[in-house]
């Protein structure tokens, strides 16, 4: 007899409330126990589910103005890595090996010069007046079944997305814990540039560039999950702040460690969730990854690439 194949979870569901009205009838062991597992398949269908529907949002926009001539008719997420690649094709290719294929990029910068096939464009056209916050809700309408957020100006391990998308939480982000280490001959972008967590239990409990670096546990990598449930909260208090009149983080004040709202990183975000009591949980990562910012970050991704250490 052929293996039944199920296509929906409602099938799934169907068979699982027919074995169990039928254990508990006939009260024996042996059904209560397929009961039990039909729960679990249940409950694995529909994480897997979740994670299928995930979306992974690559923030594209900024302009890269410290590699000077490189980024000048060229984005620098279009910049070749070694091998013939981009930096946003080689985190491009390490998403969809793990799955996902509805992968969406804001663009601002040269828009035009992105022309990668099967991907979601969202143009961010007033990239010069706002910021990373800003820049990924012009993907708003990708983020309702959740998704993985990322910067477009970094190379990643597959190890490193894996990871974040296994934490059994519904906002947790990359966390280097040796992030020290990484700005070792690394002149040309300072210490005091790095997004700095300080962690209890697992849980950020601070987040933030302008800090006593001494007092905090890692760097945010730029890789963060949201899942459904964590896109909703993002979502609903994001636009609480921008369209409550009566908001201290009205157009023109401060937004945490960001000028104004508008002007605001994805960490000033985050930062604001953490003090309304919502849970941001720290998946901690070890190296396998590199951010290009300046001349110096792109010889060393060149380095790391050309190695195979990423």
């Amino acid at each position: 007899m052929p293996k039944q194949k199920y296509s929906s979870l409602e099938e799934i569901r169907e068979i699982y409330q027919s074995v169990k009205k039928i254990g508990y009838k006939k009260a024996s062991e042996k059904f209560n126990e397929h009961i039990s597992l039909l729960e679990r398949i249940v409950k694995r269908y529909e994480e897997d589910q979740e994670v299928n529907e995930m979306k992974v949002i690559i923030i594209a926009a900024g302009m890269g103005s410290r590699l000077k001539e490189m980024t000048k008719y060229l984005p620098k997420p279009l910049l070749e890595i070694e091998g013939g690649k981009s930096i946003i094709e080689r985190e491009i290719d390490t998403v969809r090996e793990l799955g996902f294929e509805d992968i969406v990029i804001v663009r601002g910068y040269q828009k035009d010069k992105f022309m990668l096939p099967n991907i979601k464009y969202y143009d961010n056209d007033d990239y010069t007046e706002n910021n990373i916050l800003e820049s990924l809700f012009y993907a708003e309408e990708a983020m309702g079944d959740g998704f993985i957020c990322t910067y477009a100006d970094s190379v990643f391990s597959k190890d490193i997305f894996q990871r974040v998308l296994d934490a059994p939480y519904d906002i947790c982000i990359g966390i280097e814990p040796n992030w020290k280490s990484r700005y070792e001959n690394r002149n040309e972008h300072p210490t005091d540039e790095a997004e700095l967590v300080q962690i209890k239990a697992g849980k950020i409990m601070s987040i933030s560039k302008f800090c006593n670096p001494d007092a905090y546990d890692g760097e945010f990598i730029g890789v963060a999950k949201f899942t459904k449930k964590g896109a909703e909260i993002l979502r609903r208090n994001y636009h609480r702040l921008k369209e409550s009149s009566s908001c201290r983080f009205a157009e023109g004040q401060r937004f945490h460690d960001a000028v104004s709202i508008r002007k605001a990183y994805l960490t000033d975000m985050l930062q604001e969730l953490i003090e309304r009591g919502y849970p941001i949980h720290a998946v901690m990562v070890d190296h396998g990854w590199v951010e290009i910012d300046t001349q110096q970050d792109y010889e060393y991704a060149q380095e790391l690439v050309r190695n195979g250490k990423i």
